[in-house]
């Protein structure tokens, strides 16, 4: 299986496989291309029928498209599942190619095993029965397990109106067009009092001072929960059936990293909202510098009317770690569908850190030179944290809560692994010292030796 798959990756060239070396035409046609998420959460894959047109010249390069799409999808999502759609509506027999729906299937069953949650069928004609019994054919039992036909009454039990096209019975305004390559329509989230100017735009002085006062907001809560702390450990005897209910796995769940190039960012894949009743409003993300220059970063969201984070553009100095706070607004809930984009370049020494200066760096910076780490929404429905959660009254309640220890233990976690990190430098500068002592001895010895001969 191994050599099959290098063999494909060989013939249809997919490490090599760009926008550029693709027929433009194919990419603006739109009959395929990612977009949405269903309501587990899941990346829909579109495959809209009635734009394919059998063409035996054109063959190679539709399944490199499909290849392409795949690949681009593992990379940049870290091979998450996803959800493929095969929107049939007003197709009909013309529109039959069973050789690309044979290397579709193999993409996913031989290549890609992991990516497929279900497939969405909507709305196949009749007259396709045949055709789709010959692929069945293809499909192992757990495959077929996960085909799902659909028509319009039915079609929102696997995904929500918001991301299906009217003609689906859904509300979702999405048009296909190319360029560019269609990606989640990540925007600026609110900040404090309402929403930041983008980089396009340059900021005024209100909203500069805004952003210090927000800054100054952070440290403020920041202080009050170190403060806090020390109430917590003295009441923590009283109350054993919060201890219970805390988990050690939850912990290590919450510290699972992102390694970037740039910055390692903590949780490495989901936020954990609450639902409604639990209250839980609050995220946490860490952000670590692992360069020796400034990382300037921004935040986006695909619900910027739901979030508010806190910074959403800032600089991060060599070597140091920042916690950025992501909150719910009003009376919004978290969805399985809602997305943070993390952007991250990395700075010359010359550039400034100011707002001003931030703004015109996004402008001129190289795409090429930005590193990018997305991360999913997850809505837990007990009132157990599962990762970096605080509760939305957590700085103004003194009474000891289950999110509380679990986000002390976790800055506990993360104080203790930094200052590992130096002790493990002073180590090093030890054994070093230690080296070149020892070094100077034995010159200073052999020195000796040479004057001790020559008086000989």
């Amino acid at each position: 299986m191994i050599d099959q798959s290098f063999q494909w990756r060989k013939e249809y060239t997919v490490n090599d496989l760009t926008e550029s070396v693709l027929p433009k035409a194919l990419l603006e046609n739109g009959s395929l291309f990612l977009h949405g998420y269903d309501k587990e959460g899941y990346k829909l894959f579109w495959f809209r029928v009635k734009l394919h047109v059998r063409d035996q010249k054109q063959q190679l390069e539709k399944k490199k498209l499909v290849a392409f799409w795949l690949e681009h999808y593992a990379k940049r999502d870290h091979g998450k599942p996803l959800t493929v759609v095969f929107d049939m509506a007003e197709t009909g027999i013309s529109h039959i190619d069973l050789d690309f729906v044979r290397f579709i299937v193999n993409c996913f069953t031989d290549y890609y095993p992991n990516f497929l949650t279900k497939i969405v069928i909507f709305e196949m004609p009749w007259i396709m029965n045949a055709a789709f019994k010959i692929v069945k054919g293809w499909l192992g039992p757990d495959a077929i397990s996960m085909l799902k036909f659909t028509n319009k009454s039915d079609v929102q039990e696997y995904i929500s109106g918001e991301y299906l096209p009217p003609h689906m019975g859904g509300t979702d305004s999405f048009k296909y067009s190319y360029p560019p390559l269609v990606d989640d329509d990540f925007q600026t989230p609110l900040c404090e009092n309402g929403p930041i100017t983008s980089e396009d735009e340059h900021e005024s002085k209100e909203e500069i001072d805004a952003d210090a006062k927000e800054t100054g907001d952070l440290n403020e809560e920041q202080n009050l929960n170190q403060k806090k702390m020390n109430s917590i450990e003295q009441n923590s005897k009283s109350e054993e059936s919060d201890k219970t209910e805390f988990k050690p796995k939850n912990a290590k769940k919450a510290l699972t990293t992102f390694k970037g190039p740039l910055l390692h960012i903590s949780p490495a894949e989901e936020l954990y909202f609450g639902s409604k009743e639990t209250g839980e409003k609050k995220c946490l993300i860490v952000l670590t510098n692992v360069t020796k220059n400034v990382v300037a970063f921004k935040v986006r969201t695909t619900a910027p009317e739901k979030y508010r984070v806190k910074p959403s553009n800032s600089s991060c100095e060599p070597g140091t770690s920042l916690d950025i706070i992501v909150s719910l607004h009003g009376g919004f809930a978290a969805s399985l569908q809602d997305r943070f984009l993390i952007m991250a370049a990395e700075m010359d020494q010359s550039s400034g850190s100011g707002v001003q200066d931030l703004s015109q760096f996004w402008k001129e910076v190289p795409r090429t030179k930005v590193m990018e780490h997305r991360l999913r929404c997850h809505v837990i429905e007990s009132s157990k944290p599962s990762t970096l959660t605080l509760k939305e009254n957590a700085f103004n309640i003194p009474a000891k809560t289950n999110e509380d220890l679990h986000m002390q233990l976790t800055h506990l976690l993360q104080i203790n692994k930094r200052l590992q990190e130096q002790i493990d430098r002073c180590l090093w500068f030890q054994q070093l010292s230690a080296v070149l002592s020892l070094l100077s001895i034995s010159v200073v010895a052999f020195c000796f030796y040479l004057v001790y001969t020559q008086r000989g």
